[in-house]
């Protein structure tokens, strides 16, 4: 900068002193811009105006033609992965603090909301994600989806319906944990489900072990299984069951391009139901080992799939994070051409909280406080395929304004936050609200207290200006 500068000394010193403020000035804005994925975003205000929370430790019963090994669940979670059989005697744990719940759990958890859909009957679809954080510790979990109705005004969620899911024709290709029972019902360990778009016969899902677009029919039985591919190559994650390790420790690795857990964590519909947008959680790693990027920030895919024809298109577009996003968690369309997206970093809890070392994280503090925590509005067209999408504006879930005292969380005064570190539920309820809602990782995740397993909170927000935007 210094030489640019030294370019306007032959100008008088009025007009050199102007010229320089004018390439400050510009400087200062490429250097913020340089900093940002978009450059003219905007931050858009938001207002609860109604909240209703599930409980924590909110269980259901399994079916009761599931195995008996699935009445319980949690049985793999201690930190060598071996079998506990008695209930509720390993701590639920995040990072060195000890929640309040403990496992292994009498029945299945109703929690882990990775996806929503608001429906037109008043009513509300959602799923539970693989279980307990990885396919070696969810073999007990059931995968199953979840009616709910919301009664705003008491601040109560009601579980309508839930539908688990099962493979009694034996659709996936590969071993599932209960290949050998008549019911077939599905688990962690064969898949993790993270998003969900109803349709008349069934449902689509968006998983991450494959990652695969899942159909399942109304009553929860899968009925394709369909790989991901992505400009003629496949997408593979190191999870794929497919991907089998050489006998010889010096013989070639199997090839992915996909990190862990870096598969379908959002799913969204066109507007008319032909076309589905599967938003990976993960960036590409290219031939070179090097991150798909934008503008030197971490881009993940946007990939196009025709319901028709059951087939990829070969249209994609490419998401960019923020400095310190991290991760997406959910994705929905608003009309045809823009959509909302969460984008978050891997931070929990508040900062008034925060350990005096980070290096050195204790049970009464948090480690890495919450720093991002966003909806995104963005656009991508026939325009931009192969591009990036434009990020229109977001709102911030970290200082949701809360002027009628409607939240039953937090302490903040007029104001409702969100110190999660996973918010994976998304989508409009009508011309000027949304709904949003964390997925607590029961019992793993404690972001609202630092010793207390978080609940379920969905809460409706007023965002008309932020839908409007254009």
């Amino acid at each position: 900068m210094n030489a640019l500068l030294s370019g306007w000394r032959f100008c008088t010193p009025f007009y050199g002193d102007i010229m320089k403020n004018v390439l400050f000035a510009s400087v200062s804005l490429f250097m913020l811009v340089a900093g940002s994925a978009s450059a003219d975003q905007q931050l858009f205000p938001a207002k609860l105006t109604g909240q209703a929370i599930l409980p924590a430790n909110t269980l259901t019963p399994a079916p009761a033609d599931a195995p008996a090994f699935l009445k319980t669940s949690g049985k793999f979670t201690t930190p060598d992965r071996k079998r506990t059989e008695k209930l509720g005697t390993v701590d639920g744990k995040d990072g060195a603090r000890v929640t309040d719940v403990k496992l292994p759990l009498d029945g299945q958890p109703i929690q882990g909301f990775s996806g929503i859909k608001t429906m037109p009957d008043g009513t509300f679809w959602t799923l539970s994600d693989n279980g307990f954080g990885s396919k070696f510790t969810s073999s007990d979990s059931m995968l199953f989806l979840h009616q709910l109705k919301f009664d705003w005004n008491a601040n109560k969620v009601d579980v309508v319906k839930n539908v688990f899911l099962s493979d009694p024709n034996k659709i996936a290709p590969f071993p599932i944990v209960t290949e050998a029972s008549d019911t077939r019902y599905l688990t962690g360990a064969d898949f993790d489900i993270e998003s969900v778009q109803p349709v008349a016969d069934g449902f689509w899902l968006g998983d991450e072990f494959g990652p695969y677009l899942l159909k399942i029919d109304t009553e929860g039985r899968l009925t394709d299984v369909i790989p991901t591919t992505l400009d003629g190559k496949p997408v593979l994650s190191p999870d794929n069951p497919l991907i089998q390790l050489p006998g010889n420790p010096a013989a070639k690795m199997p090839v992915f391009n996909l990190k862990r857990s870096g598969g379908f964590e959002g799913l969204a519909m066109s507007k008319d139901g032909s076309k589905l947008y599967g938003l990976l959680e993960g960036a590409i790693y290219k031939d070179d080992g090097q991150m798909e990027t934008v503008d030197g920030h971490t881009a993940i895919r946007v990939i196009e799939f025709d319901v028709a024809s059951k087939k990829w298109t070969g249209r994609s577009w490419l998401y960019p994070f923020e400095d310190k996003g991290a991760s997406i968690g959910d994705f929905n369309m608003l009309d045809d051409s823009t959509a909302l997206v969460i984008e978050r970093d891997n931070g929990a809890g508040t900062k008034d909280k925060a350990c005096a070392d980070p290096k050195q994280p204790k049970p009464d503090c948090f480690e890495a406080p919450a720093e991002l925590k966003r909806v995104y509005k963005i656009e991508f067209n026939d325009a931009n395929v192969g591009k990036a999408v434009r990020k229109i504006g977001y709102i911030d879930l970290l200082n949701i304004q809360d002027p009628d005292n409607k939240k039953k969380a937090g302490d903040i005064a007029g104001v409702y936050n969100m110190p999660f570190v996973t918010i994976e539920n998304v989508d409009r309820v009508d011309a000027t609200h949304i709904i949003i809602g964390n997925d607590n990782n029961l019992p793993f995740s404690a972001g609202r207290a630092v010793n207390k397993a978080d609940n379920n909170e969905f809460s409706i927000l007023e965002v008309g200006e932020f839908l409007n935007a254009k």
